[in-house]
């Protein structure tokens, strides 16, 4: 039955029927689902209908399935090529180009991948430099992506589906998907350019496949994840410390925001979403707490400090004047003025009123 089926699946991508090849493809995976060869066929018909992170991830499962498939590679090459992420395309044709010595396509992409990979090592600052400094585009003057994907109709019976969410720092995004008592085995996450990919298959429950193109690039050897009692916990390092306004990936014009890490300084810590109760910075109401109590001095204390905040910010000759005046004067003058003080000896000045007495020993 599934022979029967891939053969007729063969027929109407040839035929460029890609939709009911892709149908076909699937009702066979799932007679057979041990068979490289469907997914990486079935990867191809997802190239076809632009549904490109759904062909990385058949290309992938058929890389596990059967690791020797240099087609598999190829598959995976050109949906990556396709999303942009030449760093990804460029490993996958080279593993391949090692199965299939002979095939010329496989030196051929590479070569674009390198050039690409220059270009885009090139161009980006200058693009940072243009998203920032330019004013986003009003929706009504886009003009529409003629390629955009082609939403693929789902064929499998509805799966359970965990809840996730997400929150990010400067340099990594945190995305929890809450999946409760799932051994560490049961769990492959796989890492693109631009794309994460998440596979669940636990004994006595539903196999869940959770995969999207990602807002913007991360360095995948870099990436990690844990899988924990109640959640499985995936850290993504960001290729750039920008923003993300969400998630997934949109085609939609987004002017990211570029975080300046070195300006966060221990007084300001960046605050991210977050359902938990609202923090109280303590520092700063320290701070505050301080700050009013130094107002509320008056009389010698407020004097005192008046005289104090000088000596902390004098530079050294106003220092010594201070102390010199001070020492000599019996505590009743204070000069700041070294080339006065400095030239003879202060002698006191007692308040009116008042004399100055040389204590006797």
């Amino acid at each position: 039955m599934a022979s029967d089926l891939e053969t007729k699946a063969k027929e109407a991508f040839i035929d460029d029927h890609f939709e009911l090849a892709l149908d076909l493809y699937s009702q066979a995976i799932q007679l057979n689902p041990k068979n490289a060869e469907l997914y990486a066929d079935r990867a191809q018909a997802n190239i076809k209908l632009n549904n490109l992170t759904e062909a990385v991830a058949d290309a992938n499962k058929a890389i596990e399935l059967d690791p020797s498939m240099s087609k598999a590679y190829l598959r995976k090459a050109t949906a990556c090529m396709k999303l942009e992420e030449y760093q990804t395309a460029k490993a996958a044709l080279e593993t391949g180009a090692t199965l299939a010595p002979g095939e010329l396509r496989f030196s051929k992409l590479i070569k674009e991948c390198e050039e690409r990979i220059a270009e885009e090592t090139d161009e980006l600052p200058k693009q940072m430099l243009k998203e920032v400094t330019t004013n986003s585009v009003p929706a009504k003057e886009v003009e529409p992506v003629k390629d955009a994907p082609v939403p693929m109709a789902v064929v499998a019976p509805p799966k359970p589906i965990y809840r996730h969410e997400f929150y990010q720092k400067p340099g990594e995004v945190v995305v929890t998907v809450f999946a409760k008592g799932i051994p560490r085995e049961c769990v492959k996450v796989d890492y693109g350019e631009q794309i994460l990919s998440l596979s669940i298959e636990a004994p006595g429950k539903d196999a869940y496949h959770f995969q999207l193109r990602l807002f913007r690039k991360i360095i995948p050897e870099k990436c990690r994840y844990d899988v924990l009692s109640t959640k499985i916990e995936i850290r993504l390092a960001k290729a750039e410390p920008i923003h993300w306004a969400s998630l997934e990936f949109s085609r939609e014009v987004v002017v990211p925001q570029r975080v300046n890490v070195s300006s966060v300084s221990a007084n300001q810590r960046p605050v991210y979403p977050s359902s938990k109760p609202k923090r109280v910075d303590w520092d700063k109401i320290e701070a505050q707490v301080k700050e009013e109590k130094d107002e509320k001095l008056d009389g010698d204390a407020a004097l005192n400090k008046f005289f104090r905040d000088i000596y902390q910010d004098a530079d050294e000759d106003t220092r010594r004047a201070m102390q010199k005046s001070f020492v000599e004067s019996n505590g009743t003058v204070l000069s700041t003025n070294w080339k006065e003080v400095g030239a003879k000896k202060v002698e006191g000045s007692p308040p009116d009123g008042m004399e100055v007495k040389k204590w006797e020993y």
